[in-house]
């Protein structure tokens, strides 16, 4: 019967629209011909013809600062088979994915997730849900990624202090308490893998200053995570964030991120709303079951394909063990650094201590054209680096082992490019 009506419905709005379209002798109107005509013309725009090819991605080595070659085996959990982003199955997955954080990044903080986007969009709900309107907040600039975190902050609104440094130099915790003196701020903002200078910033002691003036401290550690030790809970850290596509070597997209009790209740009695609604961690701790409550509620569509991968990436690295991974990076890192030597290259960050394991920069050889050797590299040995990011171009080159790339072997290979660019390349007179 539901069927015979359907149809009937139907039959009469055909009736109904064909009479319209008749004229007095029950022929179709030319106008209205005309109009139809031209709706149901063909497109104008014709399909690209780069669409009508394969896709081609050349291999490439990728030893520059980010992202990272990825093991066979993160791209195939990659590519399971997609399910909804709300199935209890995807709900178990985020949970491990959730534990995998807080073994990385040694906390028991229930308030700990991965961000659908890059390291910035960690670095962006970090500070859109710590930090108001007008607010002090007081960022360390050694490198790029303290001023892009003071950029945002006075985009939304905040009242923004910078500690500056030249890129590689590091902030003594003296300096640190006597400009929190200063400023008051509710935020304190530190790069702990400074991956446009290759510096390694040393953490401990600035918690227990951040919490003796009752300021929160948060730390980028996008490049270092899994390369070098960080202890999130043991050096009183409020908010850690962190990216997939470097030491953790999956594929870029997904972001961890955690926030400890101190950073939650300034967090969930703040005054006004986040800037914004995407990354407002009133929502996403739902979304990622950390709120106590019965049901999760649609928010966005996470990246599943993504939150695989990241959480293969995160079962090696428990599998693995921290402290294998952070012995593994300092290893292959002492080994580039000998060869790197060994070509009369010099060492940017001058303290081997405070170098970052996973990105290595080296001052430019003087004489040679940076763009005019890791354009030679490129070309010839398929391998990337880069030079510097921020305030550090022009200053260095750099080289990344990291994750799955962290072995000698490639090593050798990146000396042996820079050896016949060295060789090859033009040198200047001057």
């Amino acid at each position: 019967m539901m069927q015979r009506a359907l149809f009937s419905r139907g039959a009469l709005l055909a009736q109904q629209t064909s009479a319209a379209l008749e004229g007095p002798l029950g022929a179709k109107s030319a106008p209205v011909l005309l109009r139809l005509d031209r709706s149901m013309s063909s497109v104008t725009i014709p399909p690209p013809a780069c669409m009508l090819r394969p896709l081609e991605v050349p291999l490439r080595y990728l030893f520059g600062p980010g992202p990272s070659n990825v093991p066979p085996r993160i791209l195939a959990a990659g590519s399971r088979p997609i399910i909804g982003h709300l199935h209890p199955e995807m709900y178990e997955i985020m949970n491990d994915i959730k534990k995998g954080i807080q073994y990385a990044f040694q906390t028991e903080n229930n308030m700990t997730i991965a961000m659908s986007g890059s390291g910035h969009a960690a670095m962006e709900c970090a500070v859109f849900n710590t930090v108001e309107p007008g607010e002090s907040v007081l960022i360390a600039i050694n490198g790029i990624w303290g001023e892009r975190v003071a950029e945002i902050a006075e985009r939304m609104g905040a009242n923004v202090h910078r500690m500056v440094k030249t890129p590689g130099r590091y902030f003594t915790n003296t300096e640190i308490e006597q400009a929190i003196k200063k400023h008051k701020p509710v935020l304190l903002f530190l790069a702990h893998g400074e991956s446009s200078a290759g510096l390694c910033h040393p953490v401990d002691g600035i918690g227990d200053i951040c919490r003796k003036h009752d300021c929160l401290f948060l730390v980028d550690t996008v490049a270092s995570l899994g390369a070098a030790p960080i202890f999130m809970d043991k050096q009183n850290i409020d908010i850690l964030y962190s990216g997939s596509q470097k030491a953790l070597n999956a594929p870029p997209g997904t972001a961890p991120i955690s926030f400890n009790d101190r950073a939650c209740h300034k967090m969930f009695n703040r005054k006004t709303k986040p800037v914004s609604y995407l990354f407002d961690m009133t929502h996403l701790s739902n979304y990622w079951g950390c709120d106590g409550k019965p049901a999760r509620v649609y928010h966005h569509t996470g990246p599943v394909s993504g939150f695989f991968a990241l959480r293969e990436s995160l079962a090696i690295l428990a599998e693995r063990g921290l402290e294998e991974s952070w012995e593994k990076h300092k290893e292959v890192a002492a080994y580039l650094y000998r060869g790197l030597e060994d070509l009369g290259l010099k060492l940017f960050v001058p303290e081997r201590d405070l170098r970052l394991p996973s990105v290595t920069t080296i001052a430019i050889p003087e004489g040679y054209d940076w763009r005019e050797m890791l354009t030679y590299i490129m070309k010839h040995h398929c391998i990337e680096m880069t030079g510097g990011l921020g305030p550090s171009i022009g200053m260095v080159m750099r080289i990344g082992l990291m994750g799955y790339n962290c072995e000698k072997t490639n090593a050798d290979m990146a000396l042996h490019a820079l050896a016949d660019a060295l060789k090859n390349c033009k040198k200047s007179k001057a």
